[in-house]
């Protein structure tokens, strides 16, 4: 089990991605101070290094007065952004987070016989300090700020973004929440913007009954506002046919970003395709079959012709092909169109990753800002747990390992683990 001695690490930023563990930590059995998420202390460590947290004292504005402010704005947004990192997706279990020597860590208190923030301060905070309208633009934009830092480590020469919508179904009368059709429930329709490194560029929560492409300028302004100066050779953008909008074609090419967006099927596109769609004479192959072709094409809605690239796949057992359209600004062959638009999968795996992960469907208050907020707060989790993965990976596996000893020693998983 882990044992803390003697003073908290500081609050000091140390080089970037430059440890700097107290020693004074052990690890031991000690009934009286048990914790199982002694992983979060990588994570603390990466903060520090990286100077994330500190980046949010100076953007986030405390409205507290009197005795409500005894902890402060910066551990109680450590304590809620490390704590959905373990698994504690809501607050309810603030309070014996409180007395967890590691999270006592996290948030930075140097005295460790004071306790955390409780239940009802940790629901104050997310539900008051972060919803005025400062802090909530604030914590909005913060996501972008981190990756910023981080994207200077990584030094890719390219960008890819993916942006994608799914649902958050709610099991109340949450403010704005509608049924779905599409995804046959009562919920909340958030959108999602990735960079290939699976860091959340941007997200947005909007109400249930909107059209999966809606508000994309919104989200999509800001970050190619962030990039419009860094120097990068190439940025593309990949998204589902919900996306196939002229006005989105005119803005990606307007900001000089590439492109490709499935279209759907329609008999001009599919006349310009007719000698695929015949079934060659003779036995049917037994394996899939494929043939590509592109041409350009100019939608009535459209200012000007594009390339559209076309896949038709024949499957053995199968009386009619499968066929998809693109349209790009790609110049490569039509496979390589299809393989760079075919990643835009792993995009779903992070939203995946943070629905069963972090739980950010999660969205239980009522008023629609309070879940808005805890959104934000999710996908910072989401972002720091990506940073420790991507630019740390060898501490990754340490942290695995960590995780089974104190496991192991606990005879046990432990509440958190």
């Amino acid at each position: 089990m882990l044992v803390i001695r003697g003073n908290a690490t500081g609050e000091s930023v140390s080089k970037p991605l430059r440890f700097n563990f107290d020693r004074r930590l052990k690890l031991q059995f000690h009934g009286a101070k048990l914790s199982s998420d002694s992983g979060l202390l990588l994570l603390r460590e990466l903060d520090d290094a990286l100077g994330l947290s500190q980046m949010t004292s100076w953007e986030l504005r405390d409205n507290r007065t009197g005795k409500n402010s005894r902890y402060q704005l910066l551990a109680m947004f450590r304590q809620s952004v490390f704590g959905r990192i373990a698994g504690y997706e809501d607050v309810n279990d603030a309070t014996r987070l409180a007395r967890d020597p590691v999270m006592r860590l996290i948030t930075g208190q140097r005295d460790f016989d004071r306790h955390g923030a409780s239940e009802s301060q940790m629901g104050r905070f997310e539900t008051g300090t972060l919803v005025s309208k400062k802090n909530l633009m604030a914590l909005t934009d913060l996501g972008g700020r981190w990756i910023d830092r981080v994207q200077r480590l990584r030094k890719s020469p390219n960008l890819i973004l993916d942006i994608d919508s799914s649902v958050s179904p709610v099991h109340g009368e949450q403010e704005a929440s509608a049924y779905n059709g599409h995804f046959g429930c009562s919920c909340y329709h958030p959108l999602f913007v990735f960079n290939q490194h699976g860091d959340l560029e941007r997200c947005s929560l909007r109400p249930g009954k909107v059209h999966s492409a809606d508000n994309w300028r919104a989200v999509l302004d800001p970050i190619i506002g962030r990039y419009r100066w860094t120097g990068l050779w190439r940025k593309y953008l990949r998204g589902d046919a919900a996306f196939a909008i002229p006005e989105l074609f005119d803005y990606l090419e307007a900001n000089e970003f590439g492109y490709a967006i499935p279209l759907r099927a329609n008999k001009v596109l599919e006349r310009r395709i007719a000698h695929l769609l015949k079934r060659r004479p003779g036995r049917p192959s037994t394996s899939v079959e494929r043939h590509y072709a592109n041409f350009t094409y100019q939608a009535k809605s459209w200012s000007k012709p594009r390339r559209v690239v076309a896949k038709v796949e024949w499957h053995p057992g199968e009386l009619f092909p499968r066929v998809g359209f693109l349209v790009t600004t790609l110049t490569v062959p039509d496979e390589r169109v299809f393989e760079f638009y075919n990643r835009r999968g792993t995009a779903e795996q992070y939203i995946k990753e943070g629905k069963y992960a972090l739980k950010w469907t999660r969205l239980s208050c009522k008023s629609f800002k309070a879940n808005e907020a805890r959104l934000q707060l999710h996908a910072l989790a989401c972002n720091l747990a990506n940073f420790l993965r991507t630019l740390v990976p060898r501490v990754t596996a340490y942290l695995q390992l960590l995780h089974m000893l104190v496991t192991l020693l606990a005879g046990g998983p432990g509440p958190g683990g």
